[in-house]
């Protein structure tokens, strides 16, 4: 007998961690929230494909995990704060034990980051994952990425590259070695920057999440403010990891840490004058934060090195539809 999509959402979906601000959650037609008097409700979506966004071997875990933070990412980038989450499973067939190993993670991975899944979808079809993240944000507060001017700095949090790597590993396009469960790890289990984006907001002109590659997400800022940029590619942070694996091939691929996805990290700008500050904010929360670029009139991206010569990545980051 056909197990049934309604006795798989009542199995695997129906546990509670339960906010306070949830008036219904899973099992009617729609979820009712609260939203608190003086907020405003910021919405995302992200859709992870099996062997487009993560490679068809990838555990359940690691995809449940991977499915909410890359949506909390995105709410960072906005200064809001993470608060309900729907689900929309897309399987080729019920496995009961991928299932468990899944919802246990997903859950697991909510109460870590204090959201509730208030609903969602389950369809038969090749294996992907939607999920749409909410969260909230004073009113008149949200960070944009539209307030970049000339003059002001780039900052990014964390390190880069390590996840292209991470993929290249897992796709056999290089070799792995004694870090592999570093750059994989950083590949399937990326933080989000959620309390680096609720410090940094007041302090910042424009924001995006790294989800792309730096060169493809900076150029979003920079069309959405009608500026450009001179990034200095020796300030890139990079992991001793990371560090240690370009020494083993010779020299920097840069187009690997510029222009590969799954950093998600977050690009600031700041202005000079609130610089000081975004440094004490990411201090605050513990986040590493570097300094790598400026915001300039000329409508143009330019990296450099310290040396003074202009890099040319060969590619500019992630797209579908390229």
């Amino acid at each position: 007998m056909p197990f049934g999509e309604f006795n798989l959402i009542r199995k695997f979906f129906t546990r509670t961690y339960q906010r306070s601000d949830v008036s219904l959650g899973v099992g009617d037609d729609a979820a009712v929230v609260n939203v608190p008097q003086g907020k405003q409700l910021v919405v995302t979506t992200d859709t992870l494909v099996a062997g487009v966004h993560f490679p068809e071997e990838t555990s359940p875990r690691d995809i449940a995990y991977k499915s909410i933070v890359v949506n909390l990412s995105d709410l960072a980038a906005m200064g809001a704060e993470p608060a309900w989450l729907t689900l929309c499973v897309n399987l080729p067939e019920v496995d009961h034990d991928w299932l468990q190993a899944f919802s246990e993670s997903f859950y697991q991975t909510c109460e870590r980051f204090h959201v509730q899944l208030i609903g969602g979808d389950t369809v038969q079809g090749p294996l992907s994952i939607t999920v749409q993240a909410m969260g909230l944000v004073d009113s008149g507060k949200v960070l944009q990425r539209s307030g970049a001017q000339a003059g002001d700095l780039i900052y990014v949090s964390g390190t880069l590259g390590d996840a292209a790597i991470g993929l290249a590993m897992v796709q056999g396009r290089c070799a792995q070695n004694d870090d592999s469960d570093w750059f994989i790890g950083r590949l399937n289990r990326p933080e989000p920057r959620i309390e680096l984006g609720l410090a940094a907001a007041p302090y910042c002109s424009a924001a995006i999440d790294i989800s792309d590659g730096l060169a493809a997400d900076l150029s979003h800022v920079l069309e959405a403010g009608t500026c450009g940029a001179t990034v200095y590619v020796d300030s890139v942070p990079l992991s001793v990891e990371a560090k240690r694996y370009f020494e083993q091939q010779g020299d920097i691929d840069w187009t690997q840490v510029l222009a590969s996805g799954d950093d998600y990290e977050l690009c600031l700008t700041v202005s000079p004058e609130n610089e000081t500050r975004l440094v004490e904010a990411a201090t605050s929360v513990s986040v590493p934060v570097s300094k790598v670029g400026e915001i300039t009139e000329d409508p143009a991206m330019r990296l450099l090195e310290d040396a003074g010569n202009e890099i040319k990545l060969k590619d500019a980051g992630y797209d579908h539809f390229s």
